[in-house]
């Protein structure tokens, strides 16, 4: 069960939407190429602003249009239904795109489009690239919802990605990411046999199980969410195996708690690793370095390196290279590291984002 809904948007000479009078005329040739559509089509409200006007047409109160003429030249069409699971939608693209092209010809337009049909209901569909576009997906079943106390979880499925692991509304990995993970840890290029390796995060499990072939010496992850990780152990256990449900072996042990604060303890404890990973918050879509998830952000890079060896290394994932402003905002926290620090970075198309995500390896200098 799904709302239907159908965007159209055209750009006029601001000539013809200057005055009352004109836009009075341009909604009624709207008005007259919808009902073409649906020939039972009434006006049901309307409103004349100083800068435009509004107006709500309705047939037999099921479907509604909302038509905005703004003064600037801009037209505004929604078109909107419930449609019962079944049935057959009352527009079809095709059929979209002949009323836009008619109301091209008829308004005479500088440019026009419509969008393929939104479906909102109980399946959600749409999630945000990391500079915040608007990507749908092929959703087609909701397999796992709850909020723990520190986040919504959801688990979707995607008739072309597999299962998938959203958080807070942000997509985080599906069944057909390995390529996010592989790029993260840099398989091929770092050796982590006999090495010790402390994971911050990862409660999807499947950086852990990609490490755990590449015959570590011990791996430690710190996970503060144990619902995600009983989510992903199990509707994600083909990229995660068996760790999840084990949660330790000969060489691995999963602990459930605030990673800052086992970061202090080892601290403490004067224990070191040769490999950190970052696998926790991306990196924040913001004009400047400040705020929580900023402050977080310093602390994890400050406490990494007091607990990694000389030549240990810090992996973590940066966010979509479309960020260049975030993404500079962040390496200029690596540069005012004391001691210094050098990073390369990584690039790699992850299905799930549908975009290009940057990822960062960074030692002391």
């Amino acid at each position: 069960m799904t709302a239907q809904t159908i965007l159209f948007d055209f750009t006029v000479d601001s000539g013809k939407t200057s005055d009352s009078k004109q836009r009075q005329e341009i909604a009624k040739v709207v008005r007259g190429e919808v009902e073409n559509v649906f020939p039972q089509i009434e006006l049901a409200y309307q409103m004349s602003m100083e800068d435009g006007f509004f107006c709500v047409l309705t047939e037999n109160k099921e479907t509604m249009v909302t038509l905005r003429i703004f003064q600037q030249g801009l037209v505004t069409m929604n078109i909107e239904y419930y449609l019962e699971d079944g049935k057959e939608p009352l527009m079809s693209f095709d059929s979209s795109k002949r009323l836009e092209n008619n109301l091209a010809k008829k308004l005479k337009v500088h440019s026009g489009q419509v969008l393929p049909t939104l479906k909102r209901g109980d399946v959600a569909r749409y999630f945000p690239s990391s500079d915040e576009r608007i990507i749908e997906y092929d959703i087609d079943a909701l397999v796992y919802e709850e909020r723990s106390p520190f986040q919504k979880i959801q688990i979707l499925h995607s008739k072309t990605l597999g299962n998938m692991l959203i958080l807070d509304e942000l997509q985080n990995i599906a069944e057909s990411d390995l390529i996010y993970t592989e790029t993260l840890m840099s398989r091929g290029t770092e050796n982590y046999e006999g090495k010790e390796i402390c994971i911050l995060g990862g409660g999807d499990g499947a950086l852990l199980y990609e490490l755990l072939k590449e015959k570590p010496k011990f791996v430690v992850m710190l996970e503060i969410d144990e619902l995600v990780m009983q989510a992903c152990n199990k509707y994600l256990n083909t990229i995660c195996g068996d760790v999840l449900e084990k949660r330790s072996g000969d060489n691995y042990e999963i602990v459930v708690g605030d990673c800052v604060e086992y970061m202090k303890k080892f601290i403490t404890e004067g224990r070191k690793f040769d490999y950190v990973f970052g696998d926790l918050t991306d990196i924040p879509i913001t004009g400047a370095p400040v705020g929580e998830i900023w402050d977080f952000i310093r602390t994890i890079l400050e406490h990494s390196f007091k607990i990694l060896k000389p030549d240990g290394k810090y992996l973590t994932h940066g966010n979509g290279t479309a960020c260049t402003e975030s993404l500079e905002l962040f390496e200029d926290q690596l540069r005012l590291l004391r001691p210094k620090v050098k990073f390369t970075t990584s690039k790699a198309f992850v299905p799930s984002f549908m975009e290009e995500w940057l990822f960062y390896q960074v030692s002391l200098a």
